[in-house]
C-alpha cells in the first residue's frame, strides 16, 4: 500500500511539469523491490492558500509524503526514502536554482489496527497480464 502524495505551493505550477512529476516518482517507486506495484498510488495537490517564510510570493514549497503499510525494516525504509528523495531532488534541480523552494520528504508508517481498505487493482491486473 505504498502511497506517494505530493504536496505544493500553488506559484509553482508555471515552472513545474506536475503530471511529470508524478509519473517520474511513480517509476522510481515502482523500479523498488520493497514497494508493490499492485499498491502503489501516486498523487499530487497544489495549494491555493499557504505562507512560507518571510511570506514573500516567490517562495514555494513542494513536500512529499510516502505512507507505508507497517513491517517493512528501518533500513529498508531509509533506503526507500533516500532513492525517492533523490529522484526528486534530482527532478527539481532546475527550479531550485532559479526559486526560494522548501523541499521536504517523510516515510509515514501507519499502524495496521487503524486502517481499511478495499481494491481490486490487482485481479485486474493479473487478467490484463493474461490478456497479453
Amino acid at each position: 500500500m505504498p502511497h506517494l502524495t505530493v504536496e505544493y505551493s500553488q506559484n509553482l505550477d508555471a515552472s513545474l511539469d506536475i503530471k511529470e512529476l508524478v509519473r517520474v516518482l511513480h517509476e522510481a517507486a515502482a523500479d523498488i523491490e520493497a514497494l508493490p506495484v499492485g499498491g502503489l498510488r501516486t498523487r499530487a495537490v497544489a495549494r491555493r492558500y499557504y505562507q512560507i517564510a518571510d511570506g514573500h510570493p516567490d517562495n514555494a514549497f513542494l513536500s512529499l509524503v510516502l505512507r507505508l503499510a507497517p513491517g517493512r525494516a528501518f533500513d529498508v525504509r531509509k533506503a526507500i526514502g533516500e532513492t525517492l528523495f533523490e529522484t526528486l531532488c534530482k527532478y527539481l534541480g532546475p527550479i531550485y536554482a532559479a526559486t526560494p523552494l522548501a523541499i521536504s520528504f517523510e516515510i509515514q508508517e501507519l499502524d495496521a489496527d487503524l486502517r481499511w481498505k478495499q481494491n481490486n487493482l490487482r485481479a485486474y491486473m493479473a487478467k490484463r497480464s493474461g490478456e497479453e
